[in-house]
């Protein structure tokens, strides 16, 4: 089966945990067992009535246990604030430079609709749109080539993103350094020829109240892959 064909069948089998042998799970709604803290606290991210909860505060991530290269990574989240900052992080370092809260590493935006009013220009006006349709960008030094470029970062074609307080469903597939993302159901966005191919998956703290459920993710074949290309490996 080729890699383009495994990836249609996977993207049409069921998400229900324990269904489908090929998905793991990396939250099983009871713990945090699957992530590493990297430089937040321990009151930054907790589980209630089966969600996984975050505070935004401090600013910073937590990572996986292990690097991923070619995968489909499943997840659902929703901002409880007007104006929520968060994001997943693919393909990045497991641990931040000196003096920066944020990892190197491709950023999956997670951003609540009303952050370009809240966090207006110094115009008074509104940021651009396409902050909150699920920008895909390289961060820390990561770079790609956008599909719909906004400067280095590629936004949606379509904007499909809902509002605080309810879900938003995103299934992300990163094969052989493109990224494609499906907001809500439907593939809105690509960036391709990124730097680094192989690395952590991390969640960001950045400074909001976000729920995180059903995290699933399934791994695919992997590429050619340089050492350059692949992220360090930090410890346990």
């Amino acid at each position: 089966m080729t890699v383009k064909s495994l990836v249609f069948a996977a993207l049409l089998l069921p998400l229900t945990a324990g269904e489908v042998s090929q998905w793991k799970s990396l939250f099983n709604g009871k713990d945090l067992s699957e992530w590493v803290d990297v430089n937040t606290t321990p009151a930054t991210w907790s589980v209630k009535d089966g969600l996984l909860v975050c505070t935004g505060k401090p600013i910073g991530v937590m990572r996986s246990k292990k690097q991923y290269e070619n995968f489909i990574l499943h997840i659902e989240w929703r901002h409880m604030k007007a104006g929520g900052n968060s994001g997943v992080f693919v393909w990045s370092e497991g641990s931040t430079p000196k003096n920066r809260p944020l990892p190197k590493g491709m950023e999956v935006q997670m951003l609540e609709l009303e952050w370009p009013k809240i966090h207006a220009g110094k115009d008074g006006k509104p940021r651009h749109i396409g902050y909150v349709s699920g920008e895909l960008f390289g961060a820390n030094g990561l770079t790609a080539t956008p599909a719909n470029p906004r400067g280095n970062r590629s936004m949606s074609y379509e904007l499909r993103c809902k509002g605080k307080g309810e879900w938003n469903t995103y299934d992300v597939v990163c094969v052989d350094g493109t990224v494609k993302l499906s907001i809500n159901g439907k593939f809105v966005n690509s960036i391709s020829n990124s730097s680094v191919r192989k690395g952590y998956l991390c969640l960001e703290a950045e400074g909001s109240l976000i729920h995180f459920r059903n995290i699933q993710i399934m791994e695919l074949p992997p590429g050619i892959t340089t050492p350059e290309q692949t992220a360090p490996v930090v410890g346990k």
